[in-house]
């Protein structure tokens, strides 16, 4: 065999472990559940109900 054709089989086998690599990792990502906090669990949005309570005099 010459260099030339070691180096285009080398060259390929990369490329195929790239794709491959590239595959599993977007077919991870969507395999990812996201989810939402629900308004109860918010921190944010309780003392700014408490900061209005202060305000208002209650």
């Amino acid at each position: 065999m010459s260099i030339l054709t070691i180096s285009i089989l080398i060259t390929l086998v990369i490329i195929i472990f790239v794709v491959i690599i590239f595959a599993a990792a977007i077919t991870k990502g969507y395999a990812y559940k996201h989810t939402i906090d629900q308004l109860d669990d918010n921190p944010y949005i309780n003392n700014e109900d408490n900061d209005k309570e202060v305000k208002e005099g209650k």
